[in-house]
């Protein structure tokens, strides 16, 4: 497990008390554990977005391909994040990333985020998939009356740098179109996302990756990895894979102690939701929100909310380091205060499930695709920085295509490709998360 995490967090024998969980359609394929000794083309680790996207471009182009998964399917963040179909999946500026990757391959990289979530609609479409898809875009609401200006800022950068219409809505404007809280003072429309239910998506995922030939295997965590001169042995607790290739997609919860090659370069962080009871109609009016748009506040720890299609509300925010049961249980009331300051009409509506999950963070703040070892037998696609819904699903289908040669390396923006770095005194990671919070917590003030 990453060394900056606790026990608690990996609880692979039970699902996470979600929503999503309660709600869920039935797996519908036999992910049976591993137990004996298999061989393969490709073995993926983690049956996730990015796993399973992986799987299924590279099952339907005839390669032999095993998933392993320590839980069930969407165990982790795959099941239980917000359900957010947007662009996003980064923490660095725009500025800061066309002065690092310069502007042409920074567009390449915006157009690659809007291009994912196409590629989601196109896969519930394709394979039937019932995600509860819902809304249409996204918008950022300004948390402060000193934010307004910085969004009008934002919607000219976007116009003048990628060609992206956004709308600025006034706090007037909020209210005629149900999107009206007494914290909020300005927003701004994107028209690219959706809302989905992320397990049907990810059960739907596998569903359609078994049919086209991948095995997928739950309950069966990666204990030990050899590598040899003949290929890639992955030791279960009741199995072996010999693979020729192996992706690694575990993301946030990628096994530090197993393999080395992932060592000190991420950085899990928590994310915690709630869902209440069905509001009604007269409360939704109350409040003044009615909206299915997807909805983020302009904090650097951010809350993100939304309407699901049957009248419940989710409402989930960053923040916390303590991944323990104890700490989960100290966490909710910080979420479910900031829920209800923000959304006074509904202190009495019931909280019906709250989960927490880890999001996770490169250092170099982007996600990356690529291989990790010079001889091109590795490989991953992870980093998603809390926005995985899509771009975990383009990832997945984009590293099955270079470990494949269908795709180039060069056709991938650099900001994908450049690097995994490590980061500087990895042991200190919980520190610098725990720093960065108190930074962020004064600039959310300000």
């Amino acid at each position: 497990m990453p060394s900056t995490t606790h026990p608690h967090a990996f609880h692979f024998d039970r699902a996470v008390d979600s929503y999503w969980e309660a709600s869920a359609d039935p797996p519908g394929i036999d992910a049976a554990p591993l137990q004996s000794e298999e061989t393969c083309d490709v073995a993926i680790i983690g049956a996730g977005f990015t796993g399973l996207s992986a799987a299924l471009e590279l099952a339907g182009s005839g390669a032999d391909v095993r998933v392993l998964e320590a839980g069930r399917v969407g165990w982790g963040a795959s099941g239980r994040n917000g359900g957010f179909a947007c662009i996003g999946s980064h923490k660095l500026s725009y500025g800061q990333m066309i002065r690092t990757y310069g502007l042409e391959a920074t567009r390449h990289y915006y157009q690659t985020m809007h291009q994912s979530v196409a590629l989601v609609r196109e896969t519930l479409d394709r394979y039937g998939i019932d995600a509860w898809a819902s809304g249409d875009g996204e918008v950022t609401l300004a948390h402060l009356p000193s934010r307004v200006a910085e969004l009008r800022d934002e919607q000219a950068f976007l116009r003048e740098t990628f060609g992206d219409r956004t709308e600025f809505l006034p706090k007037e404007e909020l209210a005629a179109r149900g999107l009206d809280g007494p914290g909020f003072h300005a927003g701004l429309k994107g028209n690219t996302g959706f809302g989905i239910h992320p397990l049907n998506y990810a059960r739907g995922l596998a569903r359609a990756a078994a049919k086209a030939g991948a095995r997928i295997h739950g309950s069966s965590r990666l204990l030990r990895w050899e590598e040899t001169p003949q290929g890639h042995v992955l030791h279960t607790a009741e199995g072996r894979l010999r693979a020729r290739h192996v992706i690694v997609a575990t993301n946030g919860y990628t096994p530090e102690d197993v393999s080395p090659r992932h060592g000190g370069k991420l950085m899990p962080a928590l994310s915690s939701i709630l869902v209440t009871r069905v509001l009604t109609q007269d409360e939704l009016q109350s409040q003044g929100w009615t909206s299915p748009l997807m909805a983020y506040d302009s904090r650097k720890l951010l809350h993100y909310f939304r309407l699901l299609p049957n009248g419940r509300f989710l409402f989930g925010g960053r923040g916390g380091t303590d991944a323990s049961d104890n700490g989960s249980t100290a966490y909710r009331p910080v979420l479910e205060g900031a829920f209800r300051e923000l959304f006074p009409a509904w202190r009495g509506a019931e909280i019906t499930h709250y989960w927490r999950g880890f999001v996770c963070l490169a250092y170099d703040l982007v996600p990356y695709v690529g291989a990790l070892d010079e001889a091109r037998t590795v490989w991953t696609a992870i980093a998603y920085h809390g926005n995985g819904v899509a771009m975990g699903s383009w990832c997945g289908r984009a590293v099955a295509r270079l470990l494949t040669g269908k795709a180039a390396h060069g056709e991938l923006s650099p900001v994908l490709t450049r690097r995994l770095a490590r980061f500087p005194l990895p042991a200190f990671r919980p520190l610098y998360l725990k720093g960065a919070y108190v930074w962020y917590g004064w600039q959310d003030k300000s």
